[in-house]
């Protein structure tokens, strides 16, 4: 007789449990009860450490793009830092550079405005004394004039008239000028 392989298992299975002292109903019950022990398990137990694994893992993952966001603004703060110091730098130079030019432009005025007064002080001076020259010429002419009159009185011995003393004065002036030219 031709039986099933299924069958032939089934015996086998049966021989070798009667010989090991293997019962189905057993089996079938250890079987159920793991599988009760394995829904409670994934139920109670890895169920939620597997929520808690996920959980773990968005926020790790969260925490990397985070922290690679903070970088990026990390980066872009010091890009932005060296281009204010750089900015504050040509600045700070430029500021530099017209203060070195307002000084040369003060110092130059300065100079101009010290040689104007030098030239003026100058000016004034030589005025000053081509003016007392001047008048010491007239107060000499003044009493040249009146010492030749007295001189010309006295040796001529006679007191001139004004018109005299007027010719004696244009006449000894006339020879001063001459002389001092």
């Amino acid at each position: 007789m031709h039986t099933l392989p299924l069958a032939n298992i089934i015996d086998n299975l049966e021989t070798v449990g009667a010989q090991t002292g293997f019962n189905v109903q057993q089996f079938v019950a250890q079987c159920i009860a793991f599988l009760v022990l394995c829904s409670f398990l994934w139920y109670f137990a890895w169920k939620p450490v597997i929520v808690i694994l996920e959980q773990r893992r968005k926020t790790i993952e969260d925490s990397q793009a985070n922290a690679e966001k903070i970088k990026q603004e990390l980066t872009d703060a010091e890009a932005t830092r060296l281009s204010i110091i750089q900015k504050a730098n040509e600045q700070a130079n430029k500021i530099i550079a017209e203060a070195e030019k307002s000084a040369a432009i003060v110092t130059e005025q300065r100079a101009k405005e010290a040689t104007r007064q030098a030239e003026d002080i100058i000016k004034n001076a030589r005025d000053a004394a081509i003016l007392d020259r001047n008048r010491l010429m007239e107060e000499l002419k003044r009493h040249i004039g009146s010492l030749v009159v007295q001189t010309t009185e006295k040796v001529a011995g006679k007191v001139l008239t004004a018109q005299d003393q007027a010719r004696l004065n244009e006449e000894t002036i006339r020879q001063l000028t001459a002389t001092n030219n």
